[in-house]
């Protein structure tokens, strides 16, 4: 059996999950749940809705940003996360997780939702 890789194991990761960790994230910095939601629908195009198809489908990360429809400003989020830099990432799926990832973290941060969704 050949080792995974980590995309390997970040396809694999079931967004639903994951989503808690999200919220709780967030929540404990004073943002809310309504709040992580607009910026997944910003990154990702999906509806409230959809997410929660989503999180009830138990969909892996790389079904999840296959359906997805990733805003055209998403190339504005640079920055590190996770020790690497996101412009940089050379894999699809992971720099999209990462711009993800990085998308929370400025929401916990307090960041303004405006500079969150490059406005």
């Amino acid at each position: 059996m050949t080792p995974k890789t980590t995309r390997d194991r970040i396809a694999q990761m079931n967004f639903a999950s994951v989503y808690p960790l999200y919220v709780n994230k967030v929540e404990k910095k004073g943002r809310t749940e309504a709040e992580l939601q607009e910026v997944i629908t910003w990154l990702t195009g999906f509806t409230k809705a959809q997410i929660k198809k989503h999180i009830a489908a138990g969909t892996t990360f790389e079904e999840f940003f296959k359906q997805a429809k990733l805003n055209p400003n998403a190339s504005q989020i640079t920055g590190l996360i996770c020790g690497y830099r996101v412009e940089d990432i050379e894999d699809r799926l992971t720099q999209e997780v990462r711009y993800l990832d990085k998308l929370v973290d400025e929401l916990a941060r307090g960041k303004k939702m405006e500079s969150i969704l490059r406005s």
